[in-house]
């Protein structure tokens, strides 16, 4: 009965062995804490090993001593791998002939379109120019239409007034050649037997008051008697009758006068 009171050799080895597992499993456990950068406090940890004892006292079992904490290296850091500076790739210089073609290209195309340009403002300014001379010569043409007509109608105008007035003369000629026809047929004395109505025509030259300048048989009627008598006559009957408008007695300087003995 006592043999069941002390642990025997046994006992002790199970117990170390159970010990040494735990002190494996809390080294496990700080290394693997260390890996995720936790600081961990260590634990002790009391294992009590109880054997099948009778109901008696148990004896208190000391716990082993705590393993010494083990030393926990910092883990290395990663090197980082420096970077490789590539050297930039040198610019491939563009020979001086295609600046010289891009250069020239660039300089015709703006010339060209400062050529358009002008050439288009100068279309636009000659069209405007066109419309205007367009304009201006429709306007005299209109003009010119409207003086020409202006003259027409003047001139018709004229005319009319020259051919009233100039048929109002020539009534009015007729009108004092036939008053001096019949005031110098007063005086004309008829010689006895003459036979049919013969005609004497007569040139009368006049002065401005009516006296008579001269006359002049211009056509004998065959009877000598008849045409004396009828040129007797003229120079008795003066002053012969004129108009009151002196601008007409250059109608009435020279007239031809007919005479019959029957009128």
């Amino acid at each position: 009965m006592n043999a069941h009171l002390y642990p025997g050799q046994h006992e002790k080895v199970i117990s170390g062995a159970g010990a040494f597992g735990m002190h494996l499993l809390l080294l496990a456990l700080l290394v693997f804490g260390v890996n995720w950068q936790k600081k961990v406090e260590p634990q002790v940890n009391i294992v009590d090993l109880w054997t099948n004892l009778p109901s008696q006292v148990k004896p208190k079992v000391e716990p082993p001593p705590p393993a010494p904490e083990p030393e926990v290296k910092p883990e290395p850091k990663p090197v980082e791998p420096t970077p490789v500076k590539v050297a930039p790739k040198p610019e491939v210089a563009k020979p001086d002939i295609a600046m010289k073609k891009k250069a020239e290209k660039e300089k015709a195309e703006t010339e060209k379109a400062e050529k358009d340009r002008r050439l288009l403002k100068e279309k636009q300014i000659a069209a405007r120019k066109r419309e205007e001379e367009a304009k201006a010569a429709q306007k005299q043409q209109v003009k010119e239409a409207e003086t020409q007509r202006l003259a027409r109608e003047q001139e018709d105008a004229q005319r009319r007034i020259a051919e009233q007035q100039a048929s109002a003369q020539a009534k009015l000629k007729n009108e004092y050649v036939e008053r001096i026809r019949t005031r110098i047929r007063r005086f004309v004395v008829l010689p006895p037997n003459i036979q049919g109505n013969p005609k004497a025509e007569f040139d009368v030259v006049l002065l401005p008051g009516g006296e008579v300048l001269g006359v002049k048989l211009k056509r004998a009627s065959g009877n000598a008697a008849y045409d004396s008598a009828v040129e007797r006559a003229i120079l008795k009957a003066q002053p012969l009758p004129l108009p009151p408008d002196p601008a007409m007695f250059k109608d009435f300087r020279e007239l031809n006068l007919e005479f019959r003995p029957q009128e």
